[in-house]
């Protein structure tokens, strides 16, 4: 039997903060290990595995809206693309591009293989679209670059802006399009808004030079952009601020 005297000695505050202690501890864990349905487990580039890893949680089969079917993760698939790098040393900076960086999509060129379809808005249309498909759409402050030379970062004129692609439900430019000169590949291609400078005369590319534009990934439709071809294209001008030159390479004085 317990009497008084079993407890006088039992610090249920103590006990309490315990108690509390364990349920936080447990939730930090369900929490993260919720967060780890995707891009788990880390990896390095050369197959090893990076960093601490907690046990990944069992596979969880979410249903997209719009009839985008179902998806499971963690699916414990790999990427299927090599990635073209060497180790070139032990400590520091050890990995090395072994071909076209920007087209390999290595370094701050690298994209991640997302759906190869357009992101929606909440009623199923393609977010972005050009703005000569969308009605009620015009340009309310600053320069409207269309008809404007596309500039490169060497002073080459690749060609001229022909449109802008907005994203619709936030009423945004996300990219500029140009149609290329052919000597610089020909055809439109898309340059995201915040990889260009808008000018009176002129729209700058700097990220590029003139050589570069003909390697633009380009878009299944002329009039709708996928997440995939929007992850290569951003990172294709974001290698070029590094890969575009060998100058690039070397360390800059400020």
């Amino acid at each position: 039997m317990f009497d008084a005297a079993t407890f006088q000695n039992i610090d249920l505050a103590q006990i309490s903060l315990y108690i509390f202690w364990l349920f936080f501890a447990l939730l930090i864990y369900y929490l993260q290990t919720e967060n780890m349905r995707e891009g788990y487990p880390l990896e390095n580039e050369d197959g090893g595995t990076e960093g601490f890893n907690l046990p990944l949680p069992a596979p969880k089969t979410f249903k997209l809206p719009h009839g985008r079917g179902e998806v499971t993760v963690p699916d414990m698939k790999k990427e299927a693309r090599e990635v073209a790098l060497k180790r070139v040393g032990p400590f520091g900076y050890p990995l090395e591009p072994t071909g076209d960086p920007m087209a390999d999509g290595v370094g701050p060129a690298s994209w991640s293989p997302r759906r190869d379809e357009p992101e929606l808005d909440g009623k199923g249309h393609p977010k972005i679209r050009p703005m000569r498909m969308l009605e009620g759409f015009e340009i309310s402050a600053g320069f409207d670059p269309r008809g404007l030379d596309v500039q490169a970062g060497d002073g080459e004129v690749v060609g001229t802006v022909s449109d802008m692609w907005v994203d619709e439900p936030e009423q945004l430019v996300r990219y500029i399009e140009m149609e290329l000169a052919p000597e610089f590949g020909g055809g439109k291609r898309l340059v995201p808004i915040g990889m260009a400078r808008i000018w009176p005369s002129r729209l700058q590319v700097r990220s590029l030079f003139g050589q570069h534009f003909a390697g633009v990934p380009q878009t299944k439709s002329d009039t709708q952009i996928t997440k995939l071809e929007e992850d290569k294209i951003s990172s294709y001008y974001a290698g070029g601020t590094l890969y575009a030159s060998p100058a690039r390479l070397e360390p800059q004085l400020g």
